[in-house]
């Protein structure tokens, strides 16, 4: 519940936020766009606290948060200090970091600070149906706000709101592949969508591997996979974590004999 942002310097590029945990992610995003600083945008409508956000190491649209995060200060639990982490500290990595590993449990974060671009924003549209939507609104130079509102309408398009339908949003990491396995699943399936990350990866959507597999929009008793967005598993109102954990067992299986991808779950399992 602690809430506040404070700017703790600034010049003609750049600003440093402080941001204390309790914020409203999604409020967060929407005030620093209405400040026109930019960075986050891509991160938009995405459920939590600015608390929460460094745990996950929160992504999407091409954006992860590390990007952006230059200290993360948690109280640790046992000793009730204080502790500042680095970016660095962090351990960053694809949806996880420190917090979600090594140190689980034994922190609460407090306030999280970010380095975030005041002009010549650099813009990532590339990635996922971005362009697709600008384009459908006729934008053909696209300002952070506007970016942000493509993010946001085609997240409501194809996910559901936990507020209705229980969920947790992405329940799988996207697996990244070695270019040579992915060319040699582009031979059998070229259809196969992918995201080149570097020189020797790259990212393939586990949502269309899942969709692939025979699952997307499918109920089994309590629990199922969402009719839009087959990455994302949701609770019909009386599913026990045992029955998702058995779906999310399933999926993984057929994707693995499909495909030879062997899916990594993105939610923090207690």
């Amino acid at each position: 519940n602690i809430k506040g942002i404070s700017i703790d310097r600034e010049d003609d590029a750049t600003v440093y936020l402080t941001v204390n945990g309790g914020e409203s992610w999604h409020k967060f995003v929407l005030w620093a766009i209405s400040q026109n600083y930019g960075g986050i945008e891509n991160l938009s409508l995405i459920p939590g606290n600015v608390g929460t956000c460094p745990i996950q190491n929160i992504g999407a649209y091409g954006v992860e948060v590390k990007d952006v995060i230059s200290k993360v200060e948690a109280i640790e639990i046992d000793s009730k200090k204080l502790v500042s982490f680095s970016n660095e500290d962090c351990n960053f990595g694809y949806r996880d970091s420190i917090f979600k590993n090594g140190y689980k449990g034994k922190y609460v974060i407090v306030a999280v600070s970010f380095k975030l671009s005041k002009r010549e924003h650099n813009l990532k549209i590339s990635y996922g149906a971005i362009a697709t939507e600008l384009e459908r609104v006729n934008i053909k130079e696209a300002t952070i706000k506007e970016v942000s509102n493509a993010v946001i309408a085609i997240r409501k398009s194809k996910l559901p709101d936990p507020k209705e339908i229980g969920n947790s949003g992405s329940f799988f990491k996207n697996p990244v592949i070695s270019k040579e396995e992915f060319n040699l699943l582009k031979n059998k399936f070229p259809a196969i969508p992918g995201y080149v990350i570097s020189e020797i990866e790259v990212k393939v959507p586990a949502g269309w591997l899942i969709e692939q597999s025979g699952f997307k929009g499918k109920r089994f008793g309590n629990c199922g996979v969402h009719e839009k967005q087959a990455l994302v598993l949701v609770n019909y109102g009386k599913a026990s974590g045992t029955e998702i954990l058995t779906l999310a067992s399933k999926i993984k299986e057929r994707v693995k004999e499909n495909f030879n991808i062997l899916l990594d779950i993105e939610v923090n399992i207690i």
